[in-house]
């Protein structure tokens, strides 16, 4: 019998939670308050996307779920400093991720900082433990998630939305700064599982064809989410990119062509996995499961 998607993800959720367990400081560990952080953060709950297409990507690829671990934890790692950062009040100042209170709330703001600082550390530190192969050394793949996470891409995409608050942006503004603040951490998901496995040429740029639509696409979701969806739902504050005057898919395109917009991406995502044939079933059912979510 085969096992289904909802299967599927809670055991690749609990593999990476486990293994995100034996990578971070104990708790106890001193300094103990900024381990505490960090724990509170990372086991708050949250889709664990990132990491599961890692691990399907992997597998999709031929490789072994276990070989791909440390790049599945290393970007988990980086997308929740990244919440930690963007909750900040000089960011985006929210009082609530993944359905409870964020850090800053609990361990005040120099710690959120610290916190975050420490996440995106420990990340490189974890996936520097990656097993190299044939194709992609440990070095290549660290120098993959840095590039995702830094100035042109992560933070860039950042910066790009912060400076557009207020501003009446065109399509292909907002998508620019979603390419880097969103598609780039979740395509670098993908092609760090694909690396794992030893990927050839075409099944990596297969792939980032696929992470590439699916960011994009989960975005436009995100945005659709936070305009139809509560708080309860959401896990975080609804309507706050309203609030806020942010670009957004449906102020710059309106609620029904985002809908088309998503389904159109999600549409590429799955084509883009041709290549895999039935490999590549689960990160089908996972670009499908994407648009129909609800939270």
């Amino acid at each position: 019998m085969k096992t289904s998607l909802d299967d599927y993800l809670n055991e690749a959720v609990l593999e990476v939670d486990g293994a995100m367990d034996g990578f971070l400081p104990a708790h106890g560990e001193r300094p103990g308050a900024i381990h505490e952080a960090m724990r509170y953060c990372i086991f708050g709950g949250g889709k664990r996307l990132r990491p599961v297409l890692c691990l399907a990507a992997a597998e999709a690829c031929g490789g072994k779920r276990k070989n791909a671990l440390p790049a599945a934890c290393a970007v988990e790692l980086m997308h929740t400093y990244s919440l930690v950062h963007d909750d900040l009040p000089c960011m985006d100042d929210d009082d609530l991720r993944r359905g409870r209170a964020t850090c800053h709330k609990v361990y005040g703001e120099a710690m959120a900082v610290l916190c975050g600082d420490a996440l995106l550390t420990e990340a490189f530190s974890i996936l520097a433990q990656a097993k190299g192969r044939k194709r992609y050394s440990a070095g290549l793949m660290v120098k993959e998630l840095a590039l995702a996470g830094g100035s042109r891409k992560l933070i860039g995409g950042q910066v790009l939305d912060l400076e557009g608050e207020g501003k009446r942006l065109s399509h292909e503004e907002l998508v620019r700064i979603h390419e880097a603040k969103t598609a780039a951490l979740l395509m670098t998901s993908v092609r760090l599982g694909a690396m794992s496995a030893n990927a050839e040429e075409a099944e990596l740029e297969a792939l980032t064809g696929f992470g590439y639509a699916l960011g994009l696409a989960f975005q436009v979701i995100d945005d659709i989410l936070d305009v139809t969806q509560t708080t309860a739902n959401l896990g975080k504050t609804a309507g706050k990119d309203v609030a806020v005057e942010k670009a957004t898919y449906p102020a710059v395109m309106g609620l029904e062509e985002s809908r088309k917009e998503a389904e159109r991406l999600t549409g590429d995502a799955m084509s883009a996995l041709e290549i895999f044939g039935k490999q590549g079933r689960r990160l089908w059912e996972i670009a499908e499961w994407m648009l129909k979510r609800e939270y």
